[in-house]
């Protein structure tokens, strides 16, 4: 059997694309390592989805696309990719460890993880009071003080949820200038046990078997000290997951991004790009879901030959 679309990754990109790619009548596979929603499902809430007004969980709005995606027929399947050959053929090959998948387009929807600080203590108490996802483990920081680290959207994201129910939140800048967007900064200004560390930078994690305490340096006046706390988050960026794609010529940019025209095509004919994988100024559920539905447009354009 040979598909139209196939489509590697289960996130909001993904889902969206395999959801249009069906609607439009394309034999579909979406091919998903873990489970379907991608960074959405560490959302604790979504108050900017369009129609959402009610603010799902990142969870319930991830199971509404997959959903609906499966009602026209889209084939979602859990399983590893390990390679592409043929990839500039008009028939290209997609390997898992256990099958392999013929399609005549591929989306890449592979999306991006969290970036490390790479200091120490961090890889050692991974798990043990060093997180990545305040909404996957802010439960276990109830009622405790914990630092968050970065200046950005996520950042600021984080300690809003965590300052719900921790005692107090930490978040440490390396400058004095935040990236986040306005309408949150101001959020996280006015909430009473959120205090912010400018020109501030982690230098590292200590803990018996858990964390215990965040060493810092001021990288204006170089002055050092520590903050005691049960939990640091850091949400300093990401990375994105195109070793597959760059692996058979697709080419990126200086960061690792998947480059595209407008249209989400690579320089591979018959192979796009969506998501948080792609370079994008905009990496929010909504602009995957976007790009899922531009990426499924054109594959299906490619497929009849318009």
């Amino acid at each position: 059997m040979i598909y139209d679309v196939i489509i590697i990754g289960g996130g909001a990109a993904g889902m969206s694309a395999a959801l249009y790619a069906s609607r439009g009548g394309m034999k579909t596979l979406l091919l998903e390592k873990l489970s379907c929603g991608g960074q959405a499902v560490k959302t604790y809430e979504v108050d900017n989805y369009p129609g959402f007004y009610n603010n799902p969980t990142g969870l319930e709005l991830s199971g509404a696309i997959e959903a609906h995606a499966k009602k026209f027929g889209a084939e979602f399947v859990s399983e590893t990719v390990k390679s592409i050959t043929d990839a500039t053929g008009l028939i290209k090959t997609v390997n898992t460890r256990k099958n392999s998948y013929r399609t005549k387009t591929i989306i890449f929807a592979t999306g991006a993880t969290p970036k490390k600080l790479e200091i120490p203590g961090e890889d050692e108490l991974q798990g043990s009071g060093v997180s990545y996802c305040a909404t996957c483990d802010g439960a276990f920081f109830k009622d405790k003080d914990v630092v968050v680290i970065g200046g950005g959207n996520t950042a600021c994201e984080d300690a809003l949820y965590l300052a719900r129910f921790c005692k107090n939140v930490y978040i440490l800048n390396r400058s004095k200038n935040f990236k986040a967007q306005k309408v949150i900064l101001d959020k996280v200004l006015n909430t009473p046990n959120i205090t912010i560390y400018k020109d501030m930078i982690a230098q590292r994690f200590e803990g018996k078997t858990t964390l215990e305490r965040v060493y810092a340096k001021n990288v204006v006046t170089s002055e050092r000290g520590f903050i005691n706390a049960s939990g640091v988050l850091i949400a300093i960026g990401i990375t994105p997951d195109s070793s597959l794609a760059k692996s058979i010529g697709v080419k990126t940019c200086e960061r690792g991004f998947i480059q595209t025209d407008m249209y989400l095509k690579t320089n591979i004919d018959g192979i796009y790009a969506a998501g948080d994988v792609r370079v994008s100024p905009l990496r929010q559920i909504i602009t995957a879901a976007a790009d899922g539905a531009t990426c499924a447009t054109q594959a299906i354009n490619y497929v009849n030959g318009k």
